[in-house]
């Protein structure tokens, strides 16, 4: 049907200029590990999150709101914040009533760089909220991007996995003309009865794993809809969906 919204993913940050992001809902997507912090801060009762795209900034804003400043820089807890970027930090008992201020290396600048088009409607995806995304996409009824933030502008395989497990769920509704989104759900296709068999091929596993060993962050990262909310970008906060 060729009156359907359509739907595109953008594989990385570097080409996100190649889509029009006006009247378009924009789903960043950094599985491993901001958007599932994300979700699990705001399932968890956060008041709010704040993404901000600097360590000094996180910094500052957090002080200005009596918040919490957190985040990472290539994986590890950055310099000058108290927490870090894992979704196993922000339990009910820590996080509740909460404003968290997070600045990631990938997931939070790609979500900047949206703006910066002129994206209006922004979520964040992530299997642990993947239903309360395609449910938002099917009753939305607009264009979609999957925004991958992927490693340093170069492309992963994790935040393609989950693109291809939204468009699995929501393809009906969307004319979808994009050989990235039939490469996404092809893979998810594949490899969706093992999701952490899988992942442990992935660069970015054994960057987390090997390194700093997060395998429970990882296992977490990867379970569908155990934190099923729908963060929406606001007036420069992230707000859980009522």
């Amino acid at each position: 049907m060729s009156n359907q919204p359509t739907l595109y993913t953008s594989l990385s940050p570097a080409l996100i200029h190649l889509y029009d992001l006006n009247n378009t809902v924009v789903v960043v997507i950094d599985v491993f590990r901001a958007t599932s912090t994300i979700a699990a801060a705001l399932y968890n009762g956060a008041q709010y999150i704040i993404p901000v795209d600097s360590v000094p900034k996180a910094i500052e804003i957090s002080k200005s709101v009596k918040g919490i400043a957190a985040g990472e820089r290539d994986g590890k807890l950055a310099d000058g914040l108290s927490h870090g970027n894992s979704p196993m930090e922000y339990k009910r008992d820590f996080i509740e009533d909460q404003v968290l201020v997070l600045t990631t290396t990938n997931g939070t600048r790609l979500l900047h760089m949206a703006l910066e088009q002129g994206a209006d409607d922004i979520v964040t995806g992530s299997f642990p909220n993947l239903s309360s995304v395609c449910n938002y996409l099917i009753a939305q009824g607009k264009n979609v991007v999957l925004a991958c933030a992927g490693w340093k502008d170069k492309f992963n395989l994790e935040d393609t996995l989950f693109a291809g497990a939204v468009i699995s769920q929501v393809k009906a509704h969307f004319s979808i003309h994009c050989d990235s989104s039939f490469m996404a759900e092809y893979m998810y296709q594949h490899n969706k009865h093992d999701l952490l068999g899988f992942a442990k091929q992935l660069t970015h596993y054994h960057r987390l794993v090997d390194r700093f060993g997060y395998i429970d962050d990882i296992a977490f990262c990867l379970q569908e809809n155990v934190a099923d909310v729908l963060p929406l970008y606001r007036e420069g906060r992230l707000i859980r969906q009522e």
